[in-house]
């Protein structure tokens, strides 16, 4: 089997699962899955820093489904890659009361969903502050303790929101380079084509913002590999705008609205399994390609174990402090400081704006 067969073969294997989710529960977005799992796949087994069996690895790489919509394309991700709480009968249970695979992703509900995402723009704009906070730890620990990237996959709907022009904006100006964002660029609403609503040019938009920002074919793994390279070497955010096709493999629904917000139908996911001669029943993946995602999910162990031979090894001190911040613990005289300068205030009185006294506070 060459390469590209492999690669085609795993990335199917998050299309069927995916739809066949959505089908089984008459509910849900097939088409964002069928159209980004080539993206995904280059993603999870050439260049996403994860340990599928550690999955709270403080310096892992961290994958933000801002299209939270397509939560199926993650929930496969994580059941391929073989984190132990998102099992096959998760993925069977798809939108069902109680289950972990919630319409959209909601953080705490499962490993591997690092925040909850499904109101359009807000992933991305947690992203920015995912990727503010490596560069923060970064320059207070070093690379041997910090030094990971956040990836991000937006639809076009997160990109009409107006808090994603302001995140872009900061991260572009801020110069935050470990951030690599991907857009599904299917030119396709829940309504229709988007330009009923929405004909900016998103590549010179983010251009203007401080952002690289290039067009690819989001189906070729090699051009996808190419750009997340490029992406990685430079000194500012990039987003990648990857050219899809909604639904992809759909006999009819392909490129349209209704491989959005529906279930596909038996005939369409018939027609599917006949355009990527994928002959497995639903739910079931062939065992050398989920050998291969799990092998995908591993990979990660040895990285992950000299990092921490690392902090085991850093300075007391220091590593009491990155613990302390990564438990959200605040500082040990936090309590002292404040009591004193509740003291100064109640003797200085002074006299400064309300915007003046929140930042004093802050600091």
């Amino acid at each position: 089997m060459t390469s590209r067969e492999q690669h085609d073969r795993m990335a199917n294997a998050i299309r069927f699962l995916s739809m066949d989710a959505v089908e089984k529960a008459n509910s849900g977005h097939p088409g964002l899955p069928m159209g980004c799992a080539d993206i995904a796949t280059v993603l999870f087994t050439r260049f996403l820093k994860f340990d599928a069996k550690a999955p709270h690895w403080a310096d892992r790489d961290r994958f933000i489904l801002s299209a939270g919509h397509g939560s199926m394309l993650l929930y496969s991700l994580l059941y391929l890659t073989g984190y132990e709480d998102m099992t096959l009968d998760q993925i069977k249970n798809f939108r069902q009361l109680g289950s972990k695979t919630a319409g959209h992703p909601e953080y705490g509900h499962a490993a591997g969903i690092e925040t909850t995402t499904g109101p359009l723009g807000q992933g991305l704009a947690n992203s920015v502050g995912f990727a503010l906070g490596e560069r923060i730890m970064n320059a207070a620990f070093g690379n041997d303790l910090v030094s990971h990237y956040t990836y991000v996959l937006a639809g076009d709907g997160c990109l009409m929101e107006g808090v994603s022009q302001e995140a872009i904006a900061l991260a572009g100006h801020l110069k935050l380079n470990k951030l690599i964002v991907f857009w599904d660029n299917n030119n396709i609403s829940i309504d229709g084509p988007v330009s009923l609503a929405d004909n900016t040019d998103q590549v010179a938009r983010f251009q203007a913002s401080g952002w690289n920002a290039s067009h690819i074919d989001g189906t070729d793994p090699e051009a996808i590999a190419y750009a997340i390279e490029a992406a990685r070497h430079s000194d500012k955010p990039t987003m990648i705008a990857c050219k899809t096709t909604i639904g992809f493999g759909a006999p009819t629904k392909a490129g349209t609205n209704k491989a959005h917000g529906s279930p596909l139908g038996a005939d369409e996911i018939a027609g599917a399994r006949k355009f990527f001669n994928w002959e497995s029943p639903p739910f079931e993946i062939p065992a050398d390609i989920l050998d291969a995602w799990r092998a995908a999910g591993k990979a990660g162990a040895k990285p992950r174990a000299d990092w921490e031979g690392r902090l085991a090894k850093a300075e007391p001190k220091l590593k009491a402090e990155f613990e302390r911040r990564l438990a959200g613990k605040l500082p040990s005289n936090f309590d002292a400081v404040i009591a004193d300068y509740k003291k100064k205030l109640s003797v200085d009185k002074p006299k400064v704006a309300t915007r003046k006294s929140s930042e004093m506070a802050l600091e």
